[in-house]
């Protein structure tokens, strides 16, 4: 069963962390949410999760993937967060998936991941970066190699359906999504 973990920081975009844990899980992946501190951690439109760990009691375990949920200032603190700056480093360097939607490609750009790639984000997040070797597009979700990056709260269901058939296959990824009634 593929592992997925998502870190939360206090003003993560809700409904982009809530979207991932939901339809990740509606697939069959381990998904563990870690807070940044110990407690609830609190969404930017209010939200409260009650993570299922610390992200240094998360850290532990190995992850096929890590998820990164945008909203501010919770993607600053993810950013600039050393742990995940490290986590995504040594997935990256293990061949495995990292993956941010919104402002979160903010935290990848700052561990060097999107050097030479395609990237999407939150209109003006990847602008206001220094990224010369990027290639900025406006896709709705970007996939390059084993970076996946997204734009905001509207693209959180396909940006977690990719996740879901990167993980499981795209039998899977229709499953869950005829499951949730979309209208194409």
């Amino acid at each position: 069963m593929p592992s997925v973990l998502v870190p939360l920081a206090h003003g993560f975009e809700d409904l982009e962390a809530v979207t991932i844990v939901d339809l990740l899980r509606r697939a069959g992946v381990a998904v563990v949410t870690a807070g940044l501190e110990p407690g609830l951690v609190l969404g930017s439109r209010g939200t409260r999760i009650q993570p299922d760990a610390t992200l240094d009691d998360a850290l532990q375990m190995d992850y096929d993937l890590i998820a990164l949920p945008g909203g501010l200032p919770g993607a600053d603190h993810l950013r600039d967060d050393p742990r995940i700056r490290s986590l995504l480093l040594k997935m990256s360097a293990n061949g495995k998936y990292t993956a941010a939607i919104c402002a979160a490609p903010m935290a990848l750009a700052a561990a060097g991941l999107l050097e030479g790639r395609r990237a999407t984000a939150y209109p003006g997040v990847l602008d206001s970066l220094d990224l010369p070797g990027t290639d900025k597009r406006g896709d709705a979700v970007v996939v390059d190699g084993k970076v996946v990056t997204s734009r905001g709260p509207g693209t959180a269901m396909d940006f977690a359906l990719t996740l879901v058939e990167l993980l499981s296959g795209r039998e899977k990824r229709d499953q869950v999504e005829a499951g949730l009634v979309r209208n194409k």
